[in-house]
């Protein structure tokens, strides 16, 4: 089994070197790799154990190495990203960050796919050292290094499909729910896009109710993340635009930089009020609008992410008479927010996203 390593805040100083967190870095250029290494040997917590400049040599290191996290980049010679990421979760197992340097609508989206492989999270490469955004981004990719260096990873062939539905007791059945739901709202960050892929592409062609989601992601990447997810879910997805009124059988993704309600007669609104809880798009602020707005006719869905945005807000649609649903703790990346939302008692089911998909494919039906 892994370590597991702690997050750098419990690390007193001039403890054993072996608390820090390894990382291997992947990249076929030598000037990124000599960057990333800097950005993350920067933070005391962690340490560059190895760099790779190919597939082959990047399975090489992570077989000898067992790093305690690596870094990916997607396009390199002699064995991409894709291929290394397959090989290294098949026989050395390691959580797999992927860092793409790119920000075209198809090139994220074709990256979005080395999740389908077993990477955990796709990030953008941090901004170069004198840039206005350097600091945050450079933060942005140490914070999701050290926490996907706590994640625990199996080999992708041992990994279990979401198992059957949990319902607890005294919950009413989804049977005598059915036909009653109208409105499901989903929140998601840490983890999410491959929760989503997961649940949106076990919902019917004919799912007779509109999906709204919040899914925290990095800025540039929601369209990529769209195009990705839209390739195995076969109702129609895209980013909502303020005014829209909601479909039956559409997915609507909150945009970058707005917080996104459902108003009474299913309309979207869109306002750049105020970040809640960080994000904008926020899950509570979605949420509260939906519990408002739909009440009993709504299911709120609330996976993987690191935090507690919309744990409360999904206790809310519950007194409302919502069905809620939360991510298990074993398909989750990060169980923080549907973990957050079960100390509250505020779900209902707690399930895998394929199972989620057949409960709300059985609850939106007609009663």
């Amino acid at each position: 089994g892994r370590r597991n390593t702690h997050p750098v805040a419990e690390h007193a100083p001039g403890r054993h070197a072996q608390l820090m967190i390894t990382v291997l870095v992947v990249d076929d250029s030598p000037s990124v790799r000599d960057f990333m290494t800097h950005v993350l040997g920067s933070d005391p917590g962690l340490r560059v154990i190895g760099t790779a400049g190919n597939g082959e040599e990047a399975l090489e290191l992570a077989r000898i190495r067992k790093p305690d996290v690596i870094t990916m980049d997607i396009h390199m010679p002699k064995m991409d990203g894709f291929e290394a990421t397959r090989r290294i979760m098949e026989t050395c197992p390691a959580p797999i960050v992927i860092v793409s340097g790119s920000t075209s609508v198809h090139e994220v989206a074709t990256t979005f796919r080395a999740l389908e492989m077993g990477a955990l999270a796709v990030v953008p490469r941090p901004d170069g050292i004198g840039h206005a955004q350097h600091e945050t981004t450079a933060r942005g990719l140490v914070d999701t290094v050290k926490l996907m260096s706590e994640v625990k990873v199996v080999k992708r062939w041992a990994q279990s499909r979401a198992g059957t539905p949990l319902t607890r007791a005294r919950e009413p059945s989804a049977e005598r729910l059915a036909g009653r739901v109208e409105l499901v709202a989903v929140g998601a960050s840490t983890g999410g896009p491959q929760a989503l892929h997961v649940l949106l592409s076990g919902l019917p062609k004919d799912f007779p109710a509109p999906v709204v989601i919040v899914q925290h992601i990095a800025s540039g990447f929601l369209e990529g993340l769209v195009e990705w997810l839209a390739g195995s879910c076969a109702l129609p997805i895209h980013i909502a635009r303020e005014g829209e009124s909601i479909r039956a059988g559409s997915v609507y993704m909150a945009p970058d930089g707005y917080q996104m309600a459902v108003r009474s007669a299913g309309l979207i609104s869109l306002t750049s009020g105020a970040p809640i809880n960080l994000h904008r798009p926020s899950v509570s602020y979605l949420f509260r609008s939906v519990a408002e707005t739909y009440g009993r006719k709504a299911a709120g869905v609330l996976l993987t992410g690191m935090g507690k945005d919309g744990a409360e807000e999904l206790s809310l649609m519950k007194q409302r008479g919502a069905v809620t649903i939360v991510q298990d703790a074993k398909t989750s990346v990060v169980h923080g927010m549907p973990g957050e939302a079960i100390r509250l008692e505020a779900a209902a089911y707690v399930l895998g996203p394929a199972a989620i998909a057949t409960l709300l494919s059985r609850l939106a039906r007609p009663g």
